[in-house]
């Protein structure tokens, strides 16, 4: 579903939303209020420039809440590609640019702005935390195809073989890419439906979104983090030194 598509179906009265060199940022009226909608379109990388706009956009609309004490919520809309690999980016500090993005969006929440993540194409590593890990719920659409790395990667960087990481990733969703995968660990929490209408199923969202973080719970129970618990509990205990 393109950008443009969802777009008219979240704001039927028409919006300020604009793209410019695949940034997305704007408004529209949403219920009583507004929307604010910042994220990247067109399969773009994500670099230092982009995401220090991203991060305005998203303080511009903490500053505007705390101004008129009205909280707006913040739909972060994605289809990229991942950070833009390139040394003049890494240079001048596009890891920390991605980390200060990623805080805009917790501070958001955290100040009281409902922070709400769309997928609806591509995205991967840096730019997928920085933006659609990083809010509170992330929905996506059919089709979408987000991972954190590919196993090619993975096979590169733990020195494993890919066709052993292939098989690992039919059975464990952990080690997979892909929707389904991300659908099952709980990193993604709903799969919206295009065939209703997409303003309703956001409100939805927002009027129901949980007190914190339940990526791990929701894994759990969807069986996609299955040594999950064990782990935590593990954790808990070494903290209390038992």
């Amino acid at each position: 579903m393109p950008l443009d598509a969802i777009l008219a179906a979240l704001f039927p009265a028409g919006h300020a939303v604009t793209v410019a060199e695949g940034l997305i940022t704007g408004e529209g009226p949403f219920g009583d209020g507004r929307l604010v909608v910042v994220g990247i379109d067109g399969d773009t990388a994500l670099g230092v420039e982009g995401a220090l706009a991203l991060s305005r956009a998203v303080l511009d609309a903490v500053k505007a809440g705390e101004s008129s004490g009205s909280r707006a919520p913040i739909l972060v809309a994605v289809d990229s590609d991942s950070q833009r690999m390139s040394r003049r980016d890494e240079l001048l500090g596009l890891n920390e640019c991605l980390a200060h993005l990623a805080k805009a969006l917790l501070l958001a929440d955290h100040l009281g702005h409902p922070t709400v993540g769309l997928i609806y194409g591509h995205s991967a590593a840096g730019a997928f935390i920085a933006t659609a890990l990083a809010t509170r719920v992330l929905a996506a659409l059919p089709g979408a195809d987000p991972s954190v790395m590919d196993l090619p990667s993975v096979a590169r960087v733990t020195k494993l073989p890919l066709e052993k990481l292939e098989a690992m990733a039919a059975s464990t969703p952990v080690f997979a890419p892909g929707l389904d995968n991300m659908v099952a660990t709980g990193a993604v929490h709903a799969v919206l439906d295009p065939g209703q209408p997409l303003d309703a199923q956001l409100r939805a969202l927002i009027a129901d979104l949980p007190p914190g973080d339940i990526r791990d719970r929701l894994g759990r129970e969807r069986g996609g983090r299955p040594v999950a618990q064990v782990i935590a509990e593990r954790v808990v205990s070494q903290a209390r030194g038992t």
